[in-house]
């Protein structure tokens, strides 16, 4: 199994990379978490006739603003897109005119799910609201025999470590420096995420959101890779374009 991080920036692009996207493949799948403008170089990876999933966190800019290039896309298998309830006025909205190209108009088929009670999921995954300023949800795969946990925009929550645990790769968010928070806009520093892949019984930490205006450089995150490491040895901070093998 490959995980590829195509945008690991929040809030909005720099030199250091794209806003929010990875793309995970298995032998059987594509799976594709948020759609910040890290979305736009899936078709660069994504060359098989394999299903394609798209799992949406919540709707702030930086983690759908990516969708605005799937007219670009062209997958003959289609898209099925999951999210939180509003997707359908999301897609009704803003991938529509005047904003982009309307969905009746893509060269790629979009199917798109709103999570909720009773919701037919066709992999082995669950969700959870994490802590964030609006709904947003927090995701644990299961995909063969390996535990993936996506936790992205999220204060330290009960949901972050029950996605978390014993997980053999949790993505995290990693917005605020060492020793930031701020209940009001709840994400994590890096000590944050450190503790809570250490208590969860994670086996790798991957940081990634982080956030534009605060990580100016690579030499930051290497810096918060570092601080991270001192609770939780095995972390590295993500950059864009860099793949990782399970």
């Amino acid at each position: 199994m490959k995980i590829v991080f195509l945008g690991t920036n929040g809030w909005y692009d720099t030199g250091t990379g794209n806003t929010l996207c990875t793309l995970i493949e298995t032998e059987s799948e594509f799976i594709i978490l948020d759609a910040g403008n890290g979305f736009y170089k899936i078709d660069g990876y994504i060359r098989e006739e394999k299903p394609v999933y798209l799992f949406l966190s919540h709707f702030h800019l930086d983690h759908v603003i990516g969708l605005h290039t799937l007219g670009k896309v062209d997958l003959s298998q289609g898209i099925d897109i999951f999210g939180p309830k509003g997707i359908n006025n999301f897609f009704d909205s803003v991938i529509n005119r005047p904003y982009t190209i309307p969905v009746r108009q893509l060269k790629t088929g979009i199917r798109i799910n709103e999570l909720g009670k009773g919701s037919r999921l066709p992999l082995d995954v669950e969700y959870r609201k994490l802590e964030h300023s609006s709904t947003c949800y927090g995701y644990r795969f299961t995909l063969t025999d390996k535990i993936i946990s996506y936790c992205p925009d999220t204060g330290v929550c009960k949901n972050l470590f029950y996605l978390a645990k014993d997980s053999d790769l949790l993505i995290a968010e990693c917005s605020y420096k060492s020793g930031m928070e701020d209940r009001n806009w709840p994400h994590l520093n890096p000590e944050n995420a450190a503790r809570v892949a250490n208590e969860s019984g994670a086996k790798k930490l991957a940081l990634t959101h982080f956030d534009a205006s605060l990580y100016l450089t690579s030499r930051d995150r290497e810096i918060a890779e570092s601080q991270a490491q001192r609770i939780f040895k095995n972390t590295f901070a993500a950059a864009d374009g860099q793949e990782v093998i399970l």
